[in-house]
C-alpha cells in the first residue's frame, strides 16, 4: 500500500532545524549567531519584519527568535503574520521588557512559544532553541504521520470494500491456472512416456527380433496397472521402466545379446547380472525418470532375496520393481531370453504361479495371472478387435496394439486415431520396406 510504503522509506526529519534571528541591533544578532552557530548549521538573520517575512517566505524556516522592540514593524506584529502564514513555525519572543504591551501582544496574537529576558542566560537560549526545534519536528513528524494513517485508512476502506470480489476473483484465476498447469504437466509427462516408448523402439534395433520384448512388457505391465487401479504416477514410472529395463545390455556385443543366461559363461553371467545397474546409471541423469530408474535397478530382485544386484527380499524391493519382475519374466520365457528354449502361454503362467513367494511377490502373481489369461483370450477371441492390413483401413479407427517396423522401431502406439494422411504415411513406409502390416483396431471405434 502507498502508505505503508511512505512509512518504510521516509527520510527522518533534519533535526538541525532551520533558524531565523530577528533583531534591528547588528551586536544582537553577532550575540545570537555566535550563542547558536556551532550546535545549528542553517541560520538565517534579518534585521526588521520586512526582510524577515521575505526571508520566510522563500525558505522553511522552522523556529523563529524575534527581538519584541524593533522600528517599523515590532515584534508582536511580526510573530502575529508568521502565525497566519506558517503557524508550524516555533515562536520565541526576546525582550528586555517583560511586562511591556509588545510582550503581552506577542503572546496573544503571536501566540508565541516561549520569551526570553535580556540579556539572555546562554544555556537556556539554546535549550529554550533545542527545545522548541525539538517541539517542531515532533509536531511535524506526528502530522506526517496522521497523514499517512489517514491515507492508509481510506485506502483499506476502498480495500475492503472491494476484498470479497476480487478475492472472489482471484481465486477462479488460481483454479483456472492451477487447472492449465496439470493439464500442461499431465500431457508432459505423457510425452515423456511417448517418447521413452520412441526410444525403446531404438533398443530393439540391437536386439535380435525374437528377442524384442519391451513392447510386449509395456502392454502387460499397462494391462496390470488397470487390472489393481495403480495411480497414474506409478502407471507413468512403470510404463518407463518397462520400455527401457533392458537398456543396460546397449552395451554387450552382438553375441552376448543373443544369449539366454542358462548357457552363458561365468564371465557372461557376471556381466549379464549388471545390465540393472548400467540401466539405472544411463537414466538418474533424467530427472523425470529417476523413479523409473529404481524401478529398473531392482526389477531382477527375487522375493526371498536371492536376485540382484543388491539382494534385496519381500517388501524391501520397490513396489514397481516387483511389478515389472513379473512381466519380463513372463515374457522373456516365452522368447527364450531367460531359458535356452522357449516356454508356451500356460508352461508361462504356470512358472509364475509356482515361484510366487520365491522369485515374486505372492500378492501381485494372482491379479498377474489373471491379467495374462485375459490378453491371451483378448487375443484369440475378442471380436471386438480386427486385424487388417494397411488397404482396408479407414480414418478414424483405432490403434488398439502398438505398431512396430520389421526393425523393432515404433511406428504408432496404441490408442492412437488413424487419419487418411497417418494411412496413407503407413502404405508408402510399407512400400519402402517391402513388407505387409497388420494393425489390430476395435469394431466399437470403427462404428463410433
Amino acid at each position: 500500500m502507498p502508505g505503508i510504503e511512505n512509512i518504510k522509506h521516509a527520510k527522518s526529519p533534519d533535526t538541525r532545524g532551520c533558524i531565523l534571528l530577528v533583531d534591528d541591533e547588528p551586536n544582537i544578532l553577532a550575540s545570537l549567531l555566535r550563542e547558536l552557530r556551532g550546535a545549528h548549521q542553517h541560520i538565517l538573520s534579518a534585521t526588521d519584519g520586512v526582510n524577515a517575512i521575505n526571508m520566510m517566505a522563500n525558505n522553511k524556516v522552522d523556529l523563529i527568535v524575534c527581538d519584541a522592540n524593533m522600528p517599523g514593524m515590532s515584534g508582536a506584529d511580526l510573530l502575529a503574520v508568521v502565525q497566519q502564514r506558517w503557524p508550524d513555525t516555533v515562536r520565541i519572543l526576546l525582550t528586555g521588557y517583560p511586562e511591556h504591551s509588545n510582550t503581552i501582544r506577542a503572546i496573544n496574537e503571536g501566540r508565541i512559544y516561549r520569551y526570553l529576558t535580556k540579556p539572555w542566560n546562554s544555556d537556556q537560549l539554546r535549550i529554550t532553541v533545542n527545545q522548541g526545534l525539538a517541539l517542531q519536528h515532533a509536531q511535524s513528524e506526528r502530522r506526517r504521520l496522521e497523514q499517512i494513517n489517514r491515507q492508509q485508512y481510506q485506502e483499506l476502506q476502498e480495500l475492503n470494500n472491494t476484498l470479497e470480489a476480487r478475492v472472489v476473483e482471484r481465486t477462479v484465476e488460481l483454479e483456472r491456472a492451477n487447472g492449465e498447469l496439470e493439464q500442461a504437466h499431465q500431457s508432459l509427462q505423457k510425452s515423456y512416456v511417448t517418447a521413452t516408448q520412441v526410444f525403446s523402439s531404438l533398443i530393439n534395433l540391437r536386439l535380435p527380433p525374437e528377442k524384442q520384448s519391451n513392447a510386449k512388457v509395456s502392454s502387460l505391465v499397462s494391462a496390470f496397472c488397470d487390472k489393481v487401479a495403480l495411480s497414474e504416477k506409478h502407471r507413468q514410472d512403470l510404463a518407463i521402466a518397462s520400455a527401457l529395463y533392458n537398456i543396460g545390455k546397449l552395451t554387450w556385443d552382438d553375441v552376448l545379446i543373443a544369449g539366454s543366461p542358462d548357457r552363458m559363461e561365468r564371465n557372461d553371467r557376471e556381466r549379464y547380472r549388471t545390465y540393472p545397474v548400467v540401466g539405472e546409471s544411463l537414466l538418474m541423469s533424467l530427472e523425470p525418470a529417476n523413479d523409473a530408474a529404481t524401478i529398473i535397478r531392482h526389477h531382477q530382485e527375487r522375493w526371498d532375496g536371492a536376485g540382484f544386484p543388491d539382494g534385496l527380499s519381500g517388501e524391501a524391493i520397490p513396489y514397481g520393481a516387483r511389478v515389472l519382475k513379473i512381466a519380463t519374466d513372463y515374457v522373456e520365457l516365452q522368447m527364450g531370453m531367460l531359458l535356452s528354449r522357449k516356454l508356451g502361454h500356460e508352461e508361462a503362467i504356470e512358472a509364475v504361479r509356482k515361484y510366487s513367494g520365491r522369485l515374486y511377490d505372492p500378492a501381485l502373481c494372482e491379479p498377474y495371472i489373471e491379467v495374462m489369461a485375459m490378453i491371451e483370450s483378448t487375443q484369440t477371441s475378442d471380436d471386438t478387435v480386427l486385424v487388417l492390413d494397411t488397404a482396408r483401413l479407414e480414418p478414424g479407427m483405432v490403434l488398439v496394439k502398438d505398431l512396430h517396423a520389421l526393425s523393432g522401431m515404433l511406428l504408432i502406439s496404441a490408442g492412437k486415431p488413424l487419419t487418411e494422411r497417418l494411412i496413407n504415411k503407413l502404405v508408402v513406409f510399407e512400400q519402402n520396406e517391402d513388407a505387409t502390416y497388420q494393425l489390430f483396431v476395435r469394431v466399437s471405434e470403427i462404428e463410433d
